[in-house]
């Protein structure tokens, strides 16, 4: 299977030391996407959404490891229950506010990737369908909130 990415992500993050964990911690972190020009046809109407879902490659993640501790808890836990970038195929998620577009650039803001990350998909975020209020928290409920995890160069 081959997967070409369709754009590229721009944000003031040079280092997985500045950039933050999640969203939250970025909400006012100003970013751009820029999409190839033959993609850009398929932007039309994005500028109705206020929220978009990007999807990425981990591009500069790091060793994976399938059991490891995460920016919450120091207690290891399997890869695939954690949001940790170093996996298997190294897919990143993540839901940003999109600002404007300038035609094929999409200015957004709450970007907690790296510059020039590889982007492989665009969805909107439909609140109607993408927010389930009875969702479980699992092993992360009660756990403090960091702001960085431990060891992160």
């Amino acid at each position: 299977m081959i997967i070409e990415p369709i754009g590229i992500i721009h944000t003031q993050y040079k280092t997985k030391k500045e950039c933050p964990i999640q969203p939250l911690y970025s909400s006012d972190s100003a970013g751009s996407v820029e999409v190839f020009e033959k993609y850009e046809s398929g932007l039309k109407d994005i500028e109705t959404f206020s929220h978009i879902y990007l999807v990425y490659l981990f591009n500069r993640s790091g060793k994976i490891e399938m059991v490891r501790a995460t920016f919450l808890d120091d207690e290891p836990h399997g890869i695939y229950a954690s949001r940790h970038p170093c996996r298997p195929n190294g897919i990143g998620l993540s839901i940003v506010k999109l600002v404007h577009r300038e035609g094929n650039i999409l200015i957004i803001e709450g970007a907690d990737m790296l510059d020039e990350t590889p982007l492989m998909d665009i969805k909107p975020y439909i609140p109607k369908y993408d927010s389930i209020t009875s969702a479980s928290e699992g092993w992360t409920a009660g756990k403090a909130w960091r702001t960085k995890p431990k060891g992160i160069e």
